[in-house]
């Protein structure tokens, strides 16, 4: 582990083991400055080299061929022309003959150039020339992977109940209408641990409060659910809504615990309740502030959270929307011609998450004044930080399940991450499985996608398929849009089928929390690339589509509507397990090698790899029934 300093970078906390700065040049990489950049670094690429990393990104665990970069964005469409999501983790590692892992610490954004202009080279780039660069090399992937999780600390450990099916949607509009969700899944035999309640809980969108006239019994509505082992896990957002009279708002202002602009005022935005004011959470002191308000949940038996809005995500800045207003009236006076029409467009789609709002305000860090754009992918990871460091002086003896949107590495240690506003597509199915490993290189364990997909409508079918892939990642959620068809599993034909598969879910969370205990403490992953697992195994090193869970099992689901089968490729002999729902229906021992393996709706195919073990617990309907001790051994 080579640690290596460049100008005078920010701070980021990422990494709590900083070995000493090295001194001698840089062999791995070049450096050099260009005309677009003060810094680049570069490396060649063999053919066969393959790049892994980059966490939450869209594309291959393999991340060849594109250019990514580390921008945190609030950006819900997830396609292959995307460069970045909501959050930047910029350690890469290039897998071949050699085994060299690269962390470029800086809170700015950086360029990453995956042989996108040229196949056969790295290039990493930096629009400031400030950055803490950690290299670390090993003779295995593996090994390096380990490496840079012991100095990046330890990943946050969620609750067992976590481990839980939660169901979520935007939103759950009443306390009876969280009655009657958990209802149906009782009634029909829905395991379910977790109900979450979208912004809609809130007392006009405003943090830290209760809508009085939907969840007046928001108390006994907590009781209730926790009889039932139901946990309710609100959501928090990031901006603080700017209204006189709100307690939270004026305790904030009055302590200057918001970012300011460049006269030194309230930065004003546009978040859910309209005008709000950015909390400065870089501000040790406001940070401590903003987390104490979790206490008004905590009190009432809150348990878990999760973060939103927090890239964070702007409606709009009330200086730029005024400018906005302002020149709409010169384009409704004009003739739109084509130029005329574009440039109206784009005027108009630039109110939302504006570059240049993003560099006008400004941040106490550490004593100094820092203009946002300079640390933006630190916002959501310190937003997250200052709930878990809260949970540790207000609640030091309970687990609290804690996840976030918006992310940077370090804040693995405080939270899990989902993987952000998906939509009901089969290629995103196919992307929560590619995202797991490169999120687990990384740190962050505790992480899964919206099951069904966020936006657009989903099908029964690939309801089904992601359920299939769902039941392995330790957050496993069920979520959907405002506008979108209601994904609740009980409103479709095939519940019976939506059932077996969340029961075998629970019968696999021995295994799954076992694995997962595992990567915590021995810094690894819990997916696993075939290839880190098969270096020698060529065929093993080009599939994307399978992955090793833990140590003991092998997962290939279906991902494209209609399939019925699939291929699967065994890099050493297995036994293939067939469950229908949660029966055990078949045992089969099959060879090394190419497999065309059938695999009909409701059907999940676990595969055993040989000389290990899969444990498995009874059918229950909440993790607090699970007998951890009386297991079955396959």
């Amino acid at each position: 582990m080579r640690r290596y300093v460049f100008g005078q970078p920010i701070e980021t906390e990422a990494v709590v083991n900083k070995p000493q700065v090295c001194t001698d040049s840089m062999t791995e990489l070049s450096v050099y400055t260009d005309e677009r950049f003060p810094l680049n670094f570069a490396t060649t690429l063999d053919a066969e080299d393959i790049v892994y990393g980059l966490g939450e990104n869209v594309r291959g665990i393999n991340k060849r061929g594109w250019l990514y970069t580390s921008h945190n964005s609030d950006d819900p469409n997830h396609d292959e022309g995307k460069h970045s999501l909501y959050a930047s983790h910029n350690f890469i590692l290039i897998s071949g003959q050699r085994h060299l892992g690269v962390f470029f610490d800086t809170p700015g954004e950086v360029i990453f150039d995956v042989g996108y202009n040229h196949y056969d080279k790295l290039v990493v780039s930096l629009p400031e020339a400030d950055v803490e660069v950690y290299v670390m090399e090993g003779d295995s992937d593996l090994a390096v992977i380990r490496e840079f999780r012991q100095i990046i600390g330890k990943s946050y450990r969620a609750p067992k109940w976590a481990f839980g099916y939660g169901q979520c949607r935007w939103s759950y509009m009443t306390s009876d209408e969280v009655r009657d969700v958990v209802r149906n899944h009782r009634e029909n035999g829905i395991p379910l641990d977790m109900l979450y309640l979208d912004i809609d809980y809130m007392d006009a969108y405003k943090d830290f409060t209760i809508n009085p006239a939907t969840f007046g019994d928001f108390d006994a509505l907590v009781s209730e659910m926790k009889e039932q082992n139901i946990h309710l896990v609100p959501i928090i957002d990031a901006g603080v809504k700017k209204e006189d009279g709100y307690d939270f708002y004026e305790e904030g202002k009055k302590n200057g615990y918001f970012c300011k602009d460049e006269n030194g005022e309230d930065f004003v935005v546009g978040v859910w309740p309209g005008d709000c004011c950015l909390p400065d959470m870089l501000n040790d002191e406001a940070r401590e502030w903003f987390g104490n308000g979790y206490k008004f949940l905590l009190d009432k038996g809150i348990d878990g959270f999760w973060n939103d809005m927090n890239e964070p995500a702007l409606f709009y800045s009330r200086k730029h929307l005024q400018e906005v207003f302002d020149a709409v009236g010169d384009f409704a006076r004009g003739n739109l011609d084509i130029n005329r029409f574009f440039q109206f467009k784009d005027l108009m789609s630039g109110i939302s998450n504006n570059e240049e709002d993003y560099a006008s305000f400004y941040h106490n860090y550490k004593g100094q004044k820092v203009r946002h754009d300079k640390v933006h992918n630190l916002f959501g990871y310190y937003m997250t930080r200052s709930a878990s460091e809260a949970f540790k002086r207000l609640v030091p003896d309970r687990e609290v399940l804690m996840f976030s949107r918006s992310s940077y590495i370090g804040m693995h240690r405080y939270a899990g991450i989902w993987q952000g506003d998906n939509k009901s597509w089969w290629s995103h199915l196919l992307m929560n499985l590619k995202m797991m490993p490169s999120l687990n290189m990384c740190g962050f364990l505790y992480t899964g996608a919206d099951l069904g997909g966020f936006g657009d409508q989903t099908t029964e079918d690939l309801m089904i398929r992601w359920l299939s892939l769902g039941i392995f990642t330790p957050l496993m959620r069920n979520h959907s849009a405002l506008g979108t068809r209601f994904q609740e599993v009980y409103r479709f034909d095939a519940v019976e089928q939506m059932k077996g598969i969340i029961q075998l879910r629970y019968r696999l969370i021995p295994y799954l929390y076992q694995a997962y205990e595992k990567a915590i403490n021995e810094d690894t992953m819990m997916f696993y690339p075939l290839g880190m697992v098969y270096p020698e195994d060529t065929t093993a090193r080009r599939i994307e589509d399978q992955l090793l869970v833990g140590d003991d099992i092998m997962i290939a689901p279906i991902y494209e509507q209609n399939a019925a089968a699939r291929h699967v490729y065994l890099p050493e002999d297995m036994r293939m397990l067939r469950f229908r729902g949660a029966e055990l229906v078949e045992e089969c021992p099959l060879s090394q090698g190419h497999h065309y393996i059938d695999m009909p709706l409701g059907e999940v195919c676990i595969f055993v790899r040989n000389g290990h073990q899969l444990q498995l617990a009874d059918i229950v309907e909440s993790v607090a029934d699970l007998d951890w001790d009386n297991l079955t051994f396959v």
